[in-house]
């Protein structure tokens, strides 16, 4: 234990070295220009480093992707869009994309308005309990998504009539006679896919709770005085007063949620890695890579991951601009 920590210590200490070291040698560099120049160029030169970095870490990998989605399995040959092709007329893949739909719904939405639920009614409460309230709401934002994952498939294992039932949910619902019930297996009306994403809301909640209750306090006390003043009620006020001035940040949280939305797979991994009608984008392109080694279909599904994501991410950079320019 003691040599992990001194090997951690040591990495963090030559890492922060190693940063002061850059940055000295880029100003001394700036410094042996023309004063004219040293002005111009000093800047570019402090922030080359994070736009090598992007460059080595985001851009390329990026590039690489999009020409190996064009490729065979092995990234040998070009085939075109064959890759697209065989994807969008598989049904299984079809049937993935429209898991990931559902989620893309209904997460994002159940998130806001359970998070705003709850924002609202701790709001309320004094303030040792709103306190304590909320830190229980928020602990499991602490929680990995594999660890969050593994409790719930207790909550939802399943034994055959007759045993013992060690999920929660079987021996609540088996205590009054009922049949136990393989939840994750049962794809009906994706019973198994809504209750994977109750996992994923149970970890979400407590993100959207705290920003969407911090704008809930900023509102000025006085507008909701004026509104009460006026004769509207508790629920006008919330839905005419305080929704439209925190809108910016519902949005925010929306969009954030959503992108973690897309690319979610490790609460799918971990219970059903897919199997039963669960499978979602991200989850497939593990698999295709790491269990088919199909290295072109699972590039094709990252190029297609990527395109649903960049309108969100321009809605939302739209979205700031927006509020800063309305500020």
């Amino acid at each position: 234990m003691l040599l992990k920590s001194g090997t951690v210590l040591v990495t963090v200490a030559i890492g922060i070295a190693g940063a002061i070291a850059l940055f000295w040698a880029l100003n001394k560099l700036a410094e042996l220009l023309p004063s004219k120049w040293e002005h111009r160029l000093k800047p570019y030169l402090l922030i080359l480093p994070a736009y090598l970095a992007i460059s080595l870490y985001l851009l390329y990998p990026t590039i690489v992707t999009v020409i190996n989605s064009f490729k065979d399995r092995t990234s040998d040959q070009w085939v075109g869009f064959t890759n697209y092709a065989d994807l969008f007329t598989d049904k299984a893949f079809q049937s993935t994309l429209f898991n990931t739909v559902l989620w893309v719904i209904i997460v994002p939405a159940v998130t806001i308005i359970v998070g705003l639920a709850v924002a609202a009614l701790t709001d309320r409460l004094p303030s040792k309990s709103e306190k304590f309230v909320k830190t229980m709401i928020f602990v499991p934002m602490a929680i990995s998504m594999v660890g969050a994952a593994t409790v719930w498939r207790f909550v939802y294992a399943y034994q055959p009539a007759g045993e013992t039932q060690t999920g929660l949910l079987n021996a609540v619902w088996t205590s009054g006679g009922a049949e136990p019930v393989p939840w994750l297996n049962t794809s009906t009306f994706r019973l198994n896919t809504l209750l994977l994403m109750v996992i994923l809301l149970w970890a979400q909640v407590g993100y959207a709770m705290v920003l969407l209750s911090a704008a809930i306090k900023s509102v000025p006390a006085e507008t909701l005085e004026a509104a009460r003043v006026d004769g509207a009620e508790e629920r006008q006020v919330f839905f005419s007063v305080i929704l439209p001035q925190i809108k910016g940040t519902i949005i925010a949280v929306g969009v954030t949620v959503t992108i973690g939305v897309m690319k979610i797979f490790d609460i799918v991994y971990t219970n059903t890695n897919g199997q039963f009608n669960t499978n979602v984008l991200a989850n497939d392109f593990i698999n295709e890579l790491t269990t088919n080694f199909n290295y072109g279909a699972a590039s094709a599904i990252v190029v297609i991951l990527m395109i649903a994501v960049i309108p969100i991410m321009i809605y939302q950079v739209r979205n700031f601009k927006e509020q800063e320019a309305a500020a």
